[in-house]
């Protein structure tokens, strides 16, 4: 066995995985799977820089992750830094700080390309798609804070493009009332119909078998689709549920306020003010793929890129 430490740094959150990897089958056994919302990208999109105070509690938490991968006895660690690294001027000054922060292991952040990021998804979610015997082509959709990766593929990436929507950029650029407005709704609409069209003229999507989601967007939609009375991986991972109902499930996040949105059971705080773009995103794509695909069902993956780097380490 092989001790990782895999770390995917987004624009809303850090998440931290350590695992043991069967050298024969190349099979992930978790040890620590974590997530914390940082907000590194917050403000990115309209100032072009990282604020301080992000930068700050990001730095901090790689410090916790890097002390939890040595404690553990981690071989090996790759740390992936996403949208909002790849987007600010003062990118350079984050990656010093990871550097020194995971000095023990010589690490430092890369910052991937979009294409990258969405190999390193697909790859973690498609070995158990695979098992359960849901069929392909697929078409994997990774909704971030910053940007969203679209991945076709079966058994290995076929075609992939990155956009520039999230639910922390969407949520920054239009939606800023409380709940949003229809104007607000209609700006966002337009940008992500933008987004989706740019996939599609390179990923396309005829002939999909599955749409799946990724990301605590999506699993966060699921779990108030399933009305879970708490947050529970174990019932949202490969679950397969109507379009219909994911539509629905988006449609009501978008429309709660705040408030509400932090009294559903499952939600986690860092994700109160933004899960309604998150749900805006979702329930567009969704729709294009009903119209284009002829989706009736939506599955939804609880293991994304942070698999896919825990397993690229190999």
């Amino acid at each position: 066995m092989t001790r990782v430490g895999a770390i995917d740094c987004g624009t809303n959150s850090i998440r931290l995985l350590i695992a043991d990897i069967d050298p024969g089958s190349g099979a992930l056994t978790d040890l620590v799977r974590r997530m914390e919302i940082v907000r590194l990208g917050h403000g990115v999109d309209k100032t072009g820089v990282i604020a301080p105070e992000a930068m700050s509690r990001t730095v901090a938490q790689a410090r916790e992750y890097a002390a939890q991968c040595s404690e553990l006895g981690v071989e090996r660690v790759r740390f992936i830094a996403t949208s909002a690294s790849r987007d600010a001027r003062n990118a350079q000054e984050f990656v010093v700080g990871v550097r020194d922060a995971f000095a023990a292991f010589g690490v430092a952040p890369e910052v991937v390309t979009g294409h990258e990021e969405a190999s390193l998804s697909f790859h973690g979610a498609t070995g158990d798609l695979r098992a359960r015997g849901i069929p392909g082509p697929y078409l994997m959709v990774d909704i971030g804070g910053g940007s969203t990766e679209f991945v076709r593929g079966t058994d290995e990436v076929e075609q992939a493009r990155s956009v520039d929507v999230g639910c922390v950029r969407m949520t920054e650029r239009h939606l800023r009332s409380d709940p949003p407005t229809s104007r607000e709704i209609a700006a966002a609409v337009v940008d992500i119909e933008q987004a989706i069209d740019q996939a599609a003229g390179v990923v396309g999507f005829q002939g999909i078998s599955t749409l799946v989601g990724l990301a605590g967007s999506v699993t966060t939609i699921t779990a108030h689709a399933l009305g879970l009375s708490r947050y529970d991986p174990e019932r949202t991972h490969l679950s397969q549920l109507p379009a219909a109902q994911i539509i629905g499930a988006c449609t009501s996040l978008l429309s709660m306020t705040r408030a509400q949105r932090a009294a559903l059971p499952f939600m986690h705080e860092g994700r109160v003010d933004v899960i309604g773009a998150g749900g805006l995103v979702w329930r567009t794509i969704v729709q294009r793929l009903q119209r284009d695909a002829g989706i009736t069902a939506v599955v939804t993956s609880e293991h994304d890129i942070l698999d896919g780097i825990a397993l690229s380490i190999r």
